[in-house]
């Protein structure tokens, strides 16, 4: 163990999301609705040194395990990301994402004559690209900020 390591304490149960790229902590705390209002206890560690991708972001959210929606979302813009459930203040579960080919219901499309945006009963769908996604319906593609394309309920 080195001295440089980064220590951070232990949560009692929750989510650790480790290995996202470096800079991409707020993106995540914006997929998982994390606005500081909602009374999570939340760490994040940003540009933290990592053997294996020179530098890193990590999130902890106390409290809470994450939805496939939001684990698929994550995929997104953290594909090396690795989820971590924490129960009892031990990994219970480890999960590697792989990108969805497709995400249903989680993304709003930006192009306001999509017909996921008139007033009729269709649920988002987005096929997912190398480089961003494509809506099924109108076939805008969103490569930038898709934290800022998340579905409000």
């Amino acid at each position: 163990m080195s001295d440089h390591q980064l220590r951070v304490s232990k949560i009692p149960r929750g989510t650790v999301i480790d290995h996202i790229r470096a800079g991409q902590a707020l993106n995540v705390l914006a997929i998982l609705g994390i606005d500081g209002e909602s009374g999570e206890t939340v760490s994040v560690g940003m540009n933290v040194p990592s053997d294996r991708m020179g530098h890193k972001d990590i999130v902890k959210v106390e409290g809470r395990e994450l939805s496939q929606d939001e684990v698929d979302v994550l995929s997104l813009i953290a594909p090396e990301a690795t989820i971590n459930i924490i129960r009892e203040y031990e990994v219970a579960e480890k999960q590697y994402l792989e990108r969805p080919d497709r995400v249903v219901g989680v993304l709003s499309c930006p192009n306001h004559n999509c017909i996921t945006n008139a007033d009729e009963p269709v649920e988002t769908e987005f096929e997912v690209l190398d480089d961003g996604v494509r809506c099924e319906y109108c076939e805008t593609i969103v490569r930038e900020d898709l934290a800022s394309h998340i579905a409000t309920e």
